[in-house]
């Protein structure tokens, strides 16, 4: 082996002896908080007959939404997914997340750079000491071209894991921003769903208003043929009529407020308020989902988008760890370059001037005034905080489960309640409109018992949509039906 070679290829076989150790802790699935159940042995709201249930061994499915049997519903969430500009955004983020993924890995492979140059020179002989005169012919600041072609091959020996804890890094911030696609599609559809319904409730409210509207007009009607007849006065046609202004009143708001949903609507399946047609939503036209597959918690933290999310930005926060320790150390860079000169271009293949080079390169930190080591200690910081964020992910979660699957016996138990009230206020305003017509009460007894109906009838439509929005958050609050590579294969 000639003298000149021995060292740099010895170095070489030394390094390529070191190479494969990577520094710095691997990453461990993350603990969840440990939990057998989502319910407090001192939650107060008990199971109410006719309540949804939630059903752990129940299949779930992807498109939860359609087990509100509304293909209109469907129809919009499916627009949402194509249209969404925020969620068009999210996949164009994964798809650059998993870019970088390529840009770590390709730094693990040998590098090679081709280079080539055209210069044109003009030289003064005689300032390096040669005399011009000695040749004739040659003056004595010739010009000329020189054409140069050369390449390099480098190859980072990355000793202990620098790069390779990189690309770990970035596959796991490439899991995160997959997870938080899937999330932001899990929250479009949620929200998609929840206005669609609060739009429903909205148009039930109104038409539960016009109808109250209705019974106010034919009460001042009655009034006002009474005082006619002499068998009334004009306080009451005056206590009737104000109370029909007053309900009037409430109108306006009403119509405000479904234009406001509906505006939102329209922004989350990616149009214009003008493009989005007619949404005669009905809640009667809703099916409430009698059962709703709810995952238990230790298969929840496997399942639901933004708990995912937060163990990959922990993964993430792990391998960062190993990329400040890696700096720490030595590191040695294997190459070879090679060029040719030739003041012909035709000789730049067959002949001219070549030369090459064989490096081994080692590079060690020294002296940083304490940097590298501060970087270390704030990557195993950001792990730290990672590592809570996780749990306390996880802890949000199962209370947004917990709370939502009480919510649906209290539900139950309000319409419940409500429709009684609504059937007792019922009857009391029957009763007080017959009493008033035969003479044996005034109005004003008349006017109390309306609005106890009216309230009664406002608060069951209530007690309805919200039945409905809650069952719809409690489907987004164990994922759906989402299994995670749904967005991946897409």
């Amino acid at each position: 082996m000639p003298n000149d070679l021995s060292r740099p290829l010895a170095v070489a076989l030394l390094a390529l002896g070191l190479s494969g150790c990577t520094v710095g802790p691997d990453f461990h699935h993350a603990v969840a908080p440990a939990a057998s159940g989502y319910a407090s042995a001192s939650d107060t709201v008990k199971p109410v007959a006719g309540a949804p249930v939630a059903d752990p061994a129940m299949p779930s499915q992807l498109r939860w939404w359609e087990a509100f049997g509304s293909p209109q519903l469907d129809a919009l969430v499916d627009r949402a997914m194509a249209n969404n500009a925020s969620l068009a955004a999210s996949n164009a983020t994964l798809a650059k997340a998993r870019d970088q993924i390529a840009v770590y890995a390709g730094r693990k492979l040998p590098q090679v750079d081709l280079n080539a140059r055209v210069e044109r020179e003009q030289v003064n002989l005689g300032a390096l000491g040669f005399d011009p005169s000695l040749i004739p012919g040659i003056p004595a600041t010739p010009r000329f071209s020189l054409y140069t072609v050369g390449g390099g091959v480098s190859y980072d020996l990355d000793l202990f894991g620098a790069n390779r804890r990189r690309v770990e890094q970035a596959e796991a911030e490439a899991e995160a921003q997959l997870r938080q696609a899937e999330a932001a599609h899990l929250t479009i559809a949620g929200r998609v769903v929840n206005q669609v319904l609060t739009i429903a409730a909205i148009r039930a409210r109104i038409a539960t208003t016009q109808a109250l509207l209705a019974e106010d007009q034919r009460l001042v009607d009655l009034t006002e043929k009474r005082r006619k007849a002499g068998e009334g006065t004009l306080v009451e046609v005056l206590n009737v009529q104000s109370q029909l202004a007053n309900d009037q009143g409430d109108l306006p708001q009403l119509d405000q407020d479904l234009d406001a949903a509906r505006h939102m609507l329209a922004t989350l399946i990616g149009v214009a308020p003008s493009e989005l047609g007619a949404t005669d939503f009905d809640l009667a036209s809703f099916t409430l989902p009698r059962a709703v597959p709810v995952a238990i918690p230790s298969e929840l933290v496997r399942k639901r988008p933004d708990i995912l999310q937060a163990e990959a930005d922990l993964h993430a926060a792990t391998a960062a760890i190993g990329v400040a320790t890696a700096h720490l150390y030595p590191n040695v860079t294997l190459g070879i370059t090679s060029l040719t000169e030739t003041p012909a271009i035709g000789k730049l293949f067959t002949g001219g001037s070549g030369a090459y080079d064989l490096f081994a390169g080692l590079s060690a930190p020294i002296f940083h005034g304490g940097a590298l080591k501060a970087q270390k200690k704030a990557a195993v910081d950001a792990a730290t905080a990672s590592e809570a964020t996780y749990r306390q992910t996880v802890l949000d979660a199962f209370r947004q489960v917990a709370d939502l699957l009480q919510a649906l016996q209290a539900d139950q138990a309000s319409i419940a309640t409500r429709s009684g009230a609504g059937d007792t206020a019922a009857r009391n305003r029957d009763l007080s409109q017959r009493s008033f017509q035969v003479g044996n009460s005034g109005i004003l007894n008349v006017l109390d018992a309306e609005r106890l109906y009216q309230r009664a009838e406002l608060a069951l439509v209530d007690a309805r949509a919200r039945q409905m929005l809650n069952v719809a958050r409690l489907y987004v609050a164990t994922a759906g039906g989402w299994t995670g590579p749904a967005i991946a294969s897409r």
